[in-house]
């Protein structure tokens, strides 16, 4: 006579134990120190700043540090200008857009990889 092991899965059940929710929000706040049993975690959503004892699986206030906010994406946004209905659509300079928006619109500086790719390009274009 052979015995079989058999594993029944229920869906929706009881969830295997996983990773917290806490390491990738952006109201969370994880301490480790050396050990495996050293860790502490901190919501900052709740106040006062409350210790979360347990693992969190789902949560209403989860904000995902790894994608980037609207006001972020704004903000590194291109500009692109459409105001007149005969212009045509496109990019514009940085003085441009200060002519056309005003001396106190805001401009985002390039960074110094950028700043490298344009004067590369400028010194190939000069022969």
């Amino acid at each position: 006579m052979r015995k079989f092991m058999v594993s029944i899965r229920v869906k929706g059940g009881t969830p295997e134990e996983g990773v917290s929710l806490c390491l990738s929000c952006s109201w969370g706040v994880v301490r480790k120190g050396y050990r495996a049993a050293e860790e502490e975690v901190f919501c900052r959503m709740i106040e006062p700043n409350v210790r979360v004892p347990y693992t969190v699986r789902e949560c209403s206030a989860y904000s995902d540090r790894r994608i980037p906010s609207v006001y972020f994406m704004e903000k590194t946004a291109w500009v692109l200008l459409t105001k007149k209905a005969a212009r045509t659509i496109g990019f514009v300079t940085s003085e441009e857009f200060r002519k056309i928006e005003g001396e106190d619109a805001e401009m985002v500086p390039p960074t110094s990889e950028e700043r490298k790719q344009r004067a590369e390009a400028k010194s190939q274009r000069i022969p």
